[in-house]
């Protein structure tokens, strides 16, 4: 019986096959991992749907592939016979895609690797461990040599960058871009950060308190949690408010969203961003996890970032970028100088369903939030 790619993620069209984990004579069971598929929001294995023994690989490594396209052949075995499998079945090795990926990059057969994670899994860590045991010294003397005569080299166009290519091509032929720049105190929200920590011990990171007033300046400005269709004549304003975060990732940007972010307290986004932070770094994002967004945010001040001109999460409407925070003198009213922290911002929104003057009074209520922290105290719950 065949086996095919299916869709693993919202509309996924075609997959990379990363590594294929059979071979033709292999005995496999229910939900044994196959092949290692890369689209462009996920990495993830495809299980056996049967158990049975593998008969035809029609795929190799690196090989673009539809979905419906066939990946193999596996001749299936009575129910009742899958047991005789289990005493020839390896043990599976507990590693993420991307642990799997430095592995094959650096020649490690990552069954030799020693897990010291949970339950035996093998970590980034692991696999350096061993190649630095394991590698020759003559190895590391001709790296040393190859470096030396470093020659102009290519590298693949990847399908995760093909995808964020056809999507950024996308959004820039289809969506006037406009982008106004705008600057935030956000001293009175660091002192409360601070003094939430010092007394209920709760270390909340500032973005949490960022992504919460933005949810509350959406709901009074709707137009920017909308999606234009041109073909209908109609603007769709979505009645949840699910916040994409903008994540820089080795293999290209990836965007997972907390959903329903508006029903969350302040608390509880800071929990989600931590908990989709750790899945997209060890790879372990779902597809549902990387759909639904209706808005995005981009943190990008922790890289320097002191401004940029961000492109729409197509078909969104608006995005909003938190840029590096500095310290810098004020003019108060009596002209008296002091020192504040400055967080720059950025706002690009679609021209088509919003004029400038919409934007930066959106951009005004999220700068009062902001510099007045008392408002979003109801919201810390």
């Amino acid at each position: 019986m065949d086996v095919k790619l299916h869709d693993i993620g919202e509309g996924m069209s075609e997959g990379e096959i990363v590594q294929l984990l059979v071979k033709p004579g292999d005995h496999v069971l229910v939900d044994q991992p196959l092949v290692e598929v890369q689209t462009d929001k996920v990495t993830a294995e495809l299980p056996s749907p049967f158990a049975g023994k593998v008969e035809t690989i029609y795929v190799e490594a690196g090989e673009v592939i539809e979905v419906g396209g066939t990946l193999l052949t596996i001749s299936p075995i009575p129910q009742h016979a899958e047991q005789t499998l289990l005493p020839n079945r390896k043990k599976r090795i507990l590693a993420a895609p991307f642990t799997r990926k430095i592995a094959r990059e650096n020649n490690v057969d990552i069954e030799e690797v020693k897990g010291t994670g949970p339950a035996g899994r093998i970590t980034d860590e692991d696999v350096f461990r061993h190649l630095a045991t394991t590698q020759k010294p003559e190895e590391k003397e001709t790296e040393k040599a190859i470096e030396k005569e470093a020659k102009e080299r290519t590298i693949p166009f990847s399908t995760r960058r093909k995808q964020i290519s056809a999507k950024m091509k996308k959004s820039t032929l289809t969506i006037p871009h406009v982008t106004h720049f705008d600057e935030v105190d956000v001293t009175n929200i660091l002192e409360m950060k601070k003094a939430m920590k010092e007394g209920k011990g709760q270390s909340i990171s500032v973005a949490a308190f960022y992504i919460k007033a933005v949810c509350v300046a959406l709901k009074e400005f709707p137009i920017f949690n909308s999606e234009l269709s041109e073909e209908e004549g109609l603007i769709y304003l979505k009645p949840d408010l699910h916040i994409g975060l903008a994540t820089d990732m080795e293999e290209g940007l990836i965007v997972p969203v907390i959903h329903h972010c508006d029903r969350l307290s302040i608390n509880e986004i800071h929990k989600k961003m931590k908990s989709l932070h750790k899945a997209a770094m060890n790879s372990e994002l779902t597809s549902k996890d990387l759909s639904s967004g209706t808005f995005t945010i981009s943190n990008a001040g922790p890289l320097g970032s002191t401004g940029a001109t961000p492109i729409i999460n197509y078909p969104e409407a608006a995005l909003l970028a938190f840029h590096k925070t500095k310290k810098m003198p004020v003019v108060k009213e009596n002209d008296e100088i002091i020192i504040r922290s400055i967080m720059s911002i950025s706002m690009t929104f679609d021209h088509r369903i919003a004029d400038g003057g919409t934007s930066m009074r959106f951009t005004n209520r999220f700068i009062e939030l902001i510099e007045q922290p008392s408002l979003l105290l109801t919201e810390l719950v």
